[in-house]
């Protein structure tokens, strides 16, 4: 059994947002215990249903269940907001602890919902990082698979093409069209794959819109259709001013590789060392691990990228509070030269109070005009962000 980074609290209630099939139930099964929690499991049509028409049939339910169950857990509680105020009277008056599930918070900030102001926390879980996978960690698996907990149990590649053919297949008929988040979904279906590609590129979208047929507002509500759904995330060029950080266009990067392979319909090609696609997947995939792994540790870290007019860029900028920024550039190659480094040699001078990491397979940890050349998983370790 992998033991997640992410732990519950034990004595207050938390929402737990994470992308479907990065192991939210299972996880809550494991940690609270099953004789310890009331399941309410909102993809049920039946309590779906009965809940949607009388979200006060929960609060009935509750205050007639006899077992004294010290957690209760409100699976997709996006399906209905209405059953945070009854969560929030539960929690006022019966001393209950719950633990609210969602794959979506775009019903939540978009409706307005009662997020029960502090009472409580907030965590996330991804794809399984490589820190938590240990001895398992197979980095050319993870490139071409990515690392959701289910294809741990799948042995072939067609098996895991299958699933995660369905899982993007599901995410855009139950996500999208269930939830009624768009009402034409033919320009989606095809802003997705044309949104995989670009994933970790910074975005034009003036081009996108012209290739999917819709218009520049939709192609940015896309992007922001996919944050809420937790896919992916927005990131934002740096820059010291919060108001001019917005002015030029983000990054995107879904939050799994596997999936953004999936939605690219690139899983029947093999990712080789030493091609632009095996780079641009390890960058995806290390930022990933940097982003994911700060959540775990309850990092108050800020991202962003750096790119001049001159076409030089840092992959990750990290604004960690107490320590001085990191300037991050990811490589794939397993021999770093002096070339590698040209970006933060050039542009780490103008970033006040910073320093400079390039992380790459290289196996061996070096200094190359004084700047920290590390093998990636040790680069982690000299950020903060594992142990």
């Amino acid at each position: 059994m992998i033991d997640r980074l992410i732990h519950f609290p034990s004595r207050q209630s938390f929402f737990l947002f994470g992308a479907r099939g990065t192991g939210k139930t299972f996880e809550l099964h494991r940690q609270l215990k099953t004789d310890r929690a009331l399941y309410f499991d909102l993809l049920d049509p039946e309590l779906f249903h009965t809940l949607s028409l009388r979200p006060k049939a929960l609060s009935e339910q509750l205050d007639a269940e006899k077992q004294g169950h010290q957690w209760v857990v409100i699976d997709e509680v996006q399906r209905i907001p209405e059953l945070l105020n009854i969560v929030h009277q539960q929690i006022e008056t019966s001393g209950r602890r719950f633990a609210l599930t969602g794959s979506s918070a775009r019903k939540l900030k978009r409706g307005g919902a009662n997020l029960l102001a502090g009472r409580a926390i907030l965590l996330h879980l991804f794809p399984l990082t490589s820190v938590e996978l240990g001895d398992d960690f197979d980095l050319t698996q993870a490139l071409e698979w990515g690392t959701l907990p289910k294809l741990l149990s799948l042995k072939s590649a067609e098996e895991k093409r299958d699933y995660l053919r369905t899982y993007t297949y599901t995410y855009v008929q139950e996500e999208i069209t269930q939830e009624q988040i768009i009402r034409r979904l033919d320009p989606f279906r095809r802003f997705l794959p044309v949104a995989a590609q670009m994933s970790g590129q910074i975005l034009n979208f003036s081009t996108m819109a012209r290739e999917v047929g819709t218009t520049v507002m939709t192609i940015q509500s896309y992007f922001q259709i996919l944050e809420d759904t937790l896919v992916g995330f927005l990131l934002d060029p740096f820059h010291e001013s919060i108001r001019k950080r917005q002015r030029e266009n983000p990054k995107f990067y879904f939050f799994d590789t596997g999936i953004q392979r999936a939605l690219q319909n690139t899983l029947t090609v093999k990712l080789l060392p030493q091609t632009h696609a095996f780079g641009q997947a390890f960058e995806n995939f290390v930022v990933n691990q940097i982003v994911h792994t700060a959540s775990y540790g309850k990092k108050d870290f800020r991202f962003s990228y750096i790119r001049t007019k001159d076409d030089v860029e840092i992959d990750l900028v990290i604004e960690r509070p107490g320590l001085k920024r990191a300037l991050v550039e990811i490589k794939s190659t397993s021999h770093i030269r002096e070339n590698d480094v040209r970006a933060l040699k050039q542009l780490g001078s103008d970033v006040p109070h910073s320093e400079p990491f390039c992380l790459s397979l290289d196996p061996t940890r070096k200094k190359i005009n004084g700047i920290p050349c590390l093998p990636w998983q040790e680069g982690l370790r000299e950020l903060g962000l594992s142990r």
